[in-house]
């Protein structure tokens, strides 16, 4: 197993510059047009998403049960019907909950390690001890509510959310369930697990970061063939060409999309983004929003690229400074995060420095991970630049980041016509400053007209 690990890890970090990600203003941009780097084979993705598993398991559970001051949590999911932090949790081998799966944190206190317990059939890869024998209790709801009254827990946490998605797993059938074998006493220490689920997913570990700069580094790879006469022919492909290679890409590299890839083409004289059969064009700027699933990380990626027309050899001075915008509101948001600030907040401060600085700008950024829409406090939404309820939550460090945004501008080269540049990237927070984990687009990537 050790050295299955070990091969693992050097496959991962065998590609050039590729350490922990650079400061901000310090070898921000990113690599143009990176080669894909080497791709796990399934044993060795298994043997790192255990790893990863079991360390997130040891540190960041404790850390978050003292800090929300629960000491019993509660997970309950059924076979394919997996919560979000069950499904989070079943090792690589347990690809789903068997049957119904129950799942206890226990902490008794006075320092000592948090108890993992799974009151199922199955255990779940050596990770929680087994705590139900059916022969002596068959009723798996009581051997829950005993083991928990044995416990005698002053707080029982279970996921309950009106407001997030990430922590309303407890059915209402599972819940009736659980609370009739309880001893009524016990049904009042019961409360929501919103922000210990939330902790969980958002949080991320140094292991997972010190893999994801290549796992960010193989989506702008995937992105760089896309955007190139690799794949788009002008006046031959269509948008919706792209969209389906990415998708045949990814199958050939054994990686998952987690959305549907999107296309979209702004074109000199027309208004809106064109879609789907529309034909590329030498003259048109093109936008690509791009994600992927690689070792349960995500990635949420969004560039820009300008087909060259006959004898250029560079995009119109107007393109190029609408890039120049949005890496500029990029700049203004990332200053504005600080432990404890709210999301709401940040974006309310980067929204007032952005106009003041005579930028017309539409913030919408997200925390990416274990989801790509993750969990956490949202800034912003494409529809509402307002204050908003999601994104009431204070940010945390050890959090990364989709830093999703755009910027709005008359292009001279195109008769002033407004011009939509949208930018997306993710970055990491420590609690001091974020950090753009691979880079980011800084020169609008240029496709040639001819072969």
């Amino acid at each position: 197993m050790k050295v299955l690990l070990a091969a693992a890890a050097a496959a991962l970090l065998a590609v050039p510059a590729l350490g922990a990600p650079a400061p901000i203003g310090m070898s921000e941009t990113e690599q143009q047009a990176p080669a894909v780097p080497p791709i796990l084979s399934a044993r060795e993705r298994a043997a790192t998403e255990n790893r990863i598993l079991a360390e997130r398991l040891d540190t960041v559970i404790p850390a978050i049960m003292r800090a929300e001051g629960i000491d019993l949590w509660l997970l309950v999911a059924r076979e394919y019907f997996e919560e979000p932090v069950v499904a989070s949790m079943l090792d690589a081998e347990n690809m789903h909950a068997r049957r119904r799966t129950i799942l206890i944190f226990h902490d008794p206190g006075g320092g000592k390690p948090v108890e993992r317990l799974t009151v199922s059939r199955y255990g779940l890869g050596g990770l929680f001890a087994p705590a139900w024998d059916p022969a002596k209790q068959p009723d798996q709801w009581q051997a829950a509510a005993d083991i928990i009254t044995a416990k005698n827990p002053a707080k029982i946490a279970v996921n309950i959310s009106d407001l997030h998605q990430f922590a309303d797993g407890m059915t209402v059938s599972q819940h009736d369930k659980f609370t009739a074998a309880l001893p009524s006493a016990m049904r009042q220490r019961i409360v929501s697990g919103e922000g210990l689920a939330i902790r969980w997913l958002e949080t991320r570990t140094p292991t997972e970061m010190a893999l994801y700069p290549v796992i960010e580094r193989t989506a702008h790879a995937v992105i760089g063939e896309a955007f190139s006469r690799k794949v788009i022919t002008p006046g031959v492909t269509t948008a919706e060409d792209v969209q389906w290679w990415y998708r045949d890409r990814l199958l050939q590299l054994g990686l998952d999309a987690w959305f549907h890839p999107s296309i979209g083409i702004q074109r000199q004289g027309v208004k809106g983004m064109l879609e789907g059969a529309e034909v590329i064009r030498p003259g048109d700027l093109l936008w690509t929003d791009f994600g992927i699933t690689y070792l349960r990380l995500n990635t949420d990626t969004q560039h820009l690229a300008y087909v060259l027309k006959p004898g250029e050899t560079e995009a119109p001075a107007g393109l190029r400074q609408g890039l120049a915008n949005s890496n500029r509101l990029q700049d203004i948001l990332l200053r504005q995060f600080a432990v404890g600030r709210s999301g709401n907040e940040v974006l309310a401060r980067a929204l007032v420095e952005a106009k003041a600085a005579g930028l017309d700008p539409s913030i919408y950024s997200h925390p990416i991970g274990l989801h790509g829409h993750g969990a956490g406090p949202s800034i912003g939404f494409w529809d509402n630049q307002n204050a908003d309820p999601r994104g009431e939550a204070a940010i945390h460090a050890s959090t990364a980041w989709s830093i999703e945004l755009t910027t709005y501008a008359p292009v001279p080269e195109w008769g002033d016509q407004r011009v939509d540049f949208r930018a997306e990237e993710n970055a990491f927070f420590d609690g001091k400053s974020v950090r753009f984990i691979d880079g980011r687009e800084t020169r609008l990537t240029l496709i040639s007209p001819d072969p």
